[in-house]
């Protein structure tokens, strides 16, 4: 099968849906407590992890999921103009995360109020996600992109660092050449 930006995508049923749901949602990857989590049978959920896994939804052990053959292939990064008033960030912030598909939103200091990232699996979400946004009454303008290719895509920000930066950075220990510990 293939989005509608001629992407592969995975051909997924209900069962399918709610053992991801349950993945993302609670961060489980044993088959018995996402059986708890879905009520599907242990061995359904190890089979349909196996095949997910094995079609490329499913990247590893951690069961990090690669949107693009999830489906979800449409990166939209918007940015969002407000009406500047007390708490507007809290208030306009909390409007936007309550939004279906809305991943990441960030306030932001210069001339855009907010930064705002969905993954979503075709235009018609894209155009849906632009409405609700304007639907806000605080909102004063935006300005949506679609990402191209995405040459990087870290989820652990750990993994963009040296070992020797992150010890520097982050405690108050010196390297003396002694990483056994």
């Amino acid at each position: 099968m293939s989005d509608d930006t001629g992407r592969d995508t995975v051909d997924l049923d209900e069962k399918d849906v709610r053992i991801l749901k349950a993945v993302a949602s609670t961060g489980v990857t044993s088959p018995d407590k996402i059986h708890q989590e879905t009520g599907i049978p242990k061995s359904t959920v190890h089979y349909r992890l196996d095949q997910l896994q094995e079609a490329g939804v499913l990247e590893n052990d951690r069961y990090d999921m690669n949107l693009e053959k999830l489906g979800l292939s449409i990166t939209l990064v918007s940015e969002i103009w407000a009406t500047f008033d007390e708490g507007y960030h809290q208030t306009v912030g909390e409007k936007l995360t309550a939004i279906e598909g809305v991943n990441q939103v960030y306030f932001t200091m210069g001339e855009t109020d907010f930064v705002v990232i969905a993954h979503v699996p075709n235009r018609q979400m894209v155009e849906s996600l632009v409405a609700d946004y304007e639907a806000i009454d605080e909102i004063r303008r935006t300005s949506s992109k679609f990402v191209i290719t995405t040459l990087k895509d870290e989820p652990l920000a750990v993994n963009d660092f040296e070992y020797e930066t992150l010890v520097n950075a982050l405690t108050d220990a010196e390297l003396d050449g002694d990483t056994a510990e």
